[in-house]
């Protein structure tokens, strides 16, 4: 017991980070996995991936597995658990039936030697020397402490120290293979003696420009597309044109708020309240019992009070003495009033620096400050030596950067009086710490103000009339669309449409945490109404499905309004670059162009085909100065937005364009195809994630 209890206390974090290190590349966030929706296969599986069903039953074992490993290492967070659970085990089944086979087609295996090392030589896999369970005061690794832990393992009847010690190995074989499987991508995408000289003569390349541009504005309604045009269109891109399984729904909502009758009763409240508030001497209690919002014991200039109340900044900015008070005022539902209790020169921020000794190190900071104190060279060399905290990203070992009252690492408050210079010694959940203030902003007068709130809240009757007027329409509707229709018509009701709802998603246009809804959408077909539907104690739906999308090729009649805008932007353009051709057939020079068109003329200099940024322009015009000659007015070109004329002023041949620049652009490249890595295994592996019929 003693080990899970450290395994607690230990991994709260690295759980996370363990995960993260084994499936970095092939975590598919929801958004991916819907888009690969299919119709279910049998009505016990929660999903299929390269074929394989994946039963109920066996998925709530991984997620059983799974739950236990969270409960080990979450130090008692179990805040949406049930969801970070699934997708561990969801992940777990991804990595088993579409990465790991991936890898081994690519005949990529471990063998046991590797894994020795992985453990026990030179090369400890960083599932272990980064998992502070096992590295020591120093945050070495330490294979005593892996030792250990297996024996513990062994004789803990549980068994759940020997379940978390499997998840350890399976994620140390699964990063080795990963590692592996990277590199020799990584290895393959090779640039040949030819294709690297085009990309740096390309990259050298750059042209100056002048260019003018006579943009499309308002579509031109004389511009017809035809059906076939529309539909041949279509055909050519048929194979881009997919849609996870979705509906479209209309839907009504109420947000229960306070009534009249609940906002005088938080007047009444107050006024209950507030004598006592003015004569109590133990304000923060006070306060922890009857106000609506708690104590805040930072301190704030009076313009900062504007986030919380207008009237309470509009009074801090008289400056108001220590012990005064704002009497009970009204802003929106809620009641105020408020008691300065305190008033310092603060400054906004202070850059800090610490020494961390983990655990309890009180008499090794005492003899530790006198040295440190010293001088920033002392402090810096006490800080290399001995502090626990060796983060490599900052300027100086030490650095905590600048902290705010805001931004605060708890334990850490008193830095904002501390003097410029001083060591002090604090505690905090991380153990115990030399901290020094090398910079501070300029100090202003900044005031605590203890805040006494009472907000109004819907009572039992507010609830009951929302519900009667949300249980009027359901029963109207009867669950049926057409008198959904006739009754929010006749009643002027304000309905809200919903399109394309996802099977998986948690939450409903931008309510969260509306599983129930989804699921109720999910479950019931087009036409249907639903009774009333809650969320968070706070909102009523009644939600009607309009419509569905089955998973697959969009259908032309769903797209053929955007296609034939497509069209017939390309068509306008084309007509606007006929015309702009007939009007300047007499230019001879990009001035005269620009005064035919009434456009103006813009420079651009600097402009290559091929760099590691980005340049931001229409890559058609980009495209048509590959052809170009020198002092020649080119155009029309028709771009992405109107249509150009240029003329390249100045081409210039460089050499700033290295080869190391070609090999950052290559490794850019292969982080592209890391990113869509992912995507490709999912579409071909078909992976169908049918949990949102089960969680």
């Amino acid at each position: 017991m003693a080990v899970l209890e450290k395994i607690r206390v230990k991994l709260g974090v690295f759980i996370t980070v363990l995960i993260a290190i084994a499936l970095l590349s092939f975590i598919i966030d929801p958004n991916t996995l819907e888009s690969t929706l299919q119709m279910f296969s049998s009505k016990y599986d929660v999903g299929k991936m390269n074929g394989e069903s994946i039963s109920y039953r066996e998925f709530e074992k991984r997620t059983n597995y799974f739950s236990e490993i969270y409960q080990m290492t979450s130090n008692g967070n179990t805040e949406d658990q049930s969801e970070v659970v699934s997708n561990m085990a969801w992940q777990d089944e991804i990595t088993r039936l579409v990465v790991l086979p991936a890898i081994e087609n690519a005949g990529i295996k471990l063998g046991k030697a590797e894994l020795t090392e992985l453990t026990q030589g030179s090369h400890i896999s960083p599932v272990l020397s980064q998992n502070p369970f096992f590295v020591d005061e120093n945050g070495n690794y330490d294979k005593s402490k892996l030792s250990q832990f297996i024996q513990a393992a062994a004789s803990d009847e549980t068994g759940k120290v020997a379940n978390f010690w499997k998840f350890t190995q399976d994620n140390i074989v699964q990063t080795a293979l990963l590692e592996k499987y990277y590199a020799l991508l990584q290895q393959s995408m090779v640039s040949t003696p030819l294709e690297l000289a085009r990309d740096m003569e390309e990259s050298n390349t750059t042209y100056n420009v002048n260019f003018t541009i006579l943009p499309m504005t308002a579509p031109d309604s004389s511009i017809v597309v035809s059906s076939d045009e529309i539909k041949a269109y279509y055909n050519a891109r048929k194979d881009k044109m997919k849609q996870p399984a979705s509906k479209d729904v209309e839907y009504v909502v109420w947000e229960v708020v306070p009534s009249v009758e609940d906002v005088n009763f938080a007047q009444g409240e107050m006024d209950k309240v507030y004598p006592e508030f003015v004569a109590t001497d133990n304000v923060k209690a006070f306060i922890q019992r009857n106000s609506s919002v708690p104590m805040n014991q930072m301190y704030f200039t009076p313009e900062q009070f504007t986030s919380l109340s207008a009237s309470l900044a509009e009074f801090m900015n008289g400056n108001p003495a220590v012990g005064s008070f704002l009497e009970p005022y009204q802003e929106g539902n809620n009641f105020y009033a408020a008691k300065v209790m305190d008033t310092q020169m603060l400054p906004d921020s202070v850059f800090v620096k610490h020494i961390l000794l983990r655990g309890e190190n009180e008499q090794k900071a005492d003899s530790l400050k006198a040295v440190a104190s010293k001088s920033a060279e002392n402090f810096l060399a006490v800080a290399a030596e001995y502090s626990d905290d060796k983060n490599p990203n900052v300027e100086e070992i030490g650095d905590l950067g600048w902290l705010t009252q805001q931004f605060m690492l708890p334990g850490f408050e008193s830095v904002m009086t501390m003097p410029v210079g001083q060591v002090e010694k604090m505690t905090s959940q991380y153990g115990t710490h030399l901290v020094k203030v090398t910079k501070k902003t300029a100090p202003s007068k900044k005031y605590q103000v203890a805040v006494l709130c009472k907000e109004a809240v819907a009572g039992k009757q507010t609830y009951a009339e929302y519900y009667a007027k949300a249980n009027e329409l359901a029963t109207a509707s009867n669950g049926k669309i057409d008198a959904f229709n006739t009754y929010v018509k006749e009643n002027n009701v304000t309905v809200y449409p919903a399109m394309n709802i996802l099977p998986a998603s948690r939450s409903f246009v931008s309510y969260e945490r509306a599983r129930e809804i989804v699921r109720w959408i999910n479950d019931n077909p087009v036409g249907s109404v639903s009774s009333i539907l809650s969320l968070d104690n706070r909102y009523y739906f009644v939600v009607a499905v309009t419509g569905e999308h089955a998973e697959g090729i969009v259908p032309l009649e769903q797209v053929a309004p955007q296609i034939k805008q497509t069209l017939s932007g390309e068509k306008q353009l084309a007509l606007m670059a006929s015309q702009c051709k007939e009007k300047t057939a007499s230019a001879s020079n990009l001035d005269e162009v620009a005064q035919i068109l009434g456009t103006s003329i813009t420079s651009r200099d600097g402009i290559a085909f091929s760099t590691l940024q980005p340049q931001q322009i229409d890559y058609k015009f980009l495209g048509a100065l590959a052809n170009a000659k020198e002092g020649e007015l080119n155009g029309p070109v028709e771009g992405q937005i109107g249509v150009y004329y240029f003329t390249v002023n100045g081409i210039d041949k460089g050499a700033f364009y290295t080869e190391d620049d070609a090999k950052t652009k290559k490794g850019q490249q292969f982080a592209y195809v890391m990113r869509a890595l992912p995507y490709i295994l999912s579409e071909q592996a078909q992976i169908e994630d049918m949990r949102y019929k089960f969680y």
